[in-house]
């Protein structure tokens, strides 16, 4: 896969000196502290005004449009622990996955989702209403940053659902920070505001989470 070697370095910075960055690919990259990052968050009510499921094109053909993956089988390709089989239509047999919002290996696909880790109807609220159909659908198959899409446990990612970390987190405590980290950085990359309450919960679990760097790519 085109996107496997920048998920797997990034992947592997997460677990190294609390960075949580995608510091692979060239590009112009922008470093901050989590408090600050938490920070420079534009604030700004939410609307779900005018909000559908379709307002985005998901699961596209991916990097690849010519091995019969979409986004969703090449995330879950790309972040398998022991990588399962493609058949025709690249339907996945066996594999191994750790879940880390619930701390979960899992082995089968089916078992598995893949979460945005800013929801689609938080995005929508957050700025994404005001892009363009095609902005939105970049933004739905995002596989240059891999914080942006998580391979994780159905039950995790459904029990997460469009909430933002005011009102859910990770059940796996010891994931706490690297999550905010991630929700923190995809919104940062895409330019996309926060609310009052979700700010403020982003700033006081930060105060948890010292000497940690939030580095992002803005989307171009």
């Amino acid at each position: 896969m085109i996107v496997s070697l920048a998920r797997a370095c990034a992947a592997a910075l997460l677990g190294t000196a609390c960075t949580f960055a995608l510091s692979c690919p060239a590009h112009a990259a922008k470093s901050l502290p989590l408090d600050q990052a938490v920070a420079a968050l534009p604030q700004a009510a939410e609307s779900r005004d005018g909000y559908e499921r379709t307002s985005f094109t998901y699961w596209n053909a991916g990097a690849n449009p010519d091995d019969g993956c979409d986004t969703r089988n090449e995330v879950l390709i790309t972040e398998a622990v022991e990588p399962p089989s493609t058949g025709p239509g690249c339907k996945l047999k066996g594999g191994t996955w750790s879940s880390y919002y619930d701390a979960r290996q899992v082995t089968s696909a089916a078992a598995m989702d893949v979460d945005h880790m800013v929801p689609l109807p938080e995005a929508w609220d957050s700025g994404a209403s005001q892009w363009t159909a095609a902005r939105r659908e970049a933004y739905a198959n995002d596989l240059a940053d891999p914080r942006t899409l998580v391979a994780v446990s159905a039950a995790a990612h459904r029990s997460k659902a469009d909430q933002d970390p005011a009102q859910w987190l990770p059940s796996n405590t010891k994931a706490t920070c690297r999550y905010i980290v991630e929700w923190t950085a995809v919104k940062l990359r895409w330019s996309l505001t926060a609310d009052t309450e979700e700010r403020e919960s982003l700033a006081r679990l930060a105060e948890a989470c010292p000497d940690t760097t939030v580095t992002y790519t803005p989307a171009p």
